[in-house]
């Protein structure tokens, strides 16, 4: 009989983190793939989805940073990547920190403030609904488990 591990997921991790600024989120434009997202990437290894996310906002754009809470966990498996469960930190407002926003001209070459109702301009559709109900669990207080970008337990 083969070893059952076998069917265990060995999901890759991401972990990003949501800045608002009234009806604002910051995106970042990477310099490959879907270009706009948030601050962020995949997990290392023995790291932690928050520390992780501590690390990315220092490398990408140059801010030291501890997310504040957790807003939406997202488990959106892709075809070509397989399972992933994608973390989405409230990282309080940037206040003086914005001045000191530096991509870091490798990974990412621009930065701006995008009206929520904006977003599907910037960003792939699953994108778009993770981040806008990120975006309401930061104004609401709430944490929501979201499944391909959707809320998926009742009362989300």
């Amino acid at each position: 009989m083969g070893d059952p591990t076998e069917e265990f997921a060995t999901p890759r991790i991401a972990a990003g983190a949501l800045f608002v600024d009234g009806d604002r989120l910051l995106l970042v434009r990477k310099t490959y793939g879907n270009r706009w997202d948030i601050p962020g990437g995949y997990v290392d290894r023995g790291e932690s989805p928050r520390v992780a996310c501590r690390r990315e906002l220092m490398e990408e754009i140059g801010i030291e940073r501890d997310p504040v809470r957790l807003l939406v966990q997202d488990w959106a498996p892709s075809e070509g990547e397989g399972d992933k469960i994608l973390y989405v930190f409230g990282c309080g407002e940037l206040g003086a920190d914005e001045g000191r926003i530096a991509v870091d001209g490798v990974e990412l070459d621009h930065w701006e403030w995008v009206r929520v109702d904006r977003l599907g301009e910037y960003v792939i559709p699953r994108l778009e609904r993770r981040l806008s109900h990120a975006y309401r669990a930061y104004r609401d207080g709430t944490t929501l488990y979201l499944e391909h970008g959707t809320p998926a337990l009742p009362g989300s």
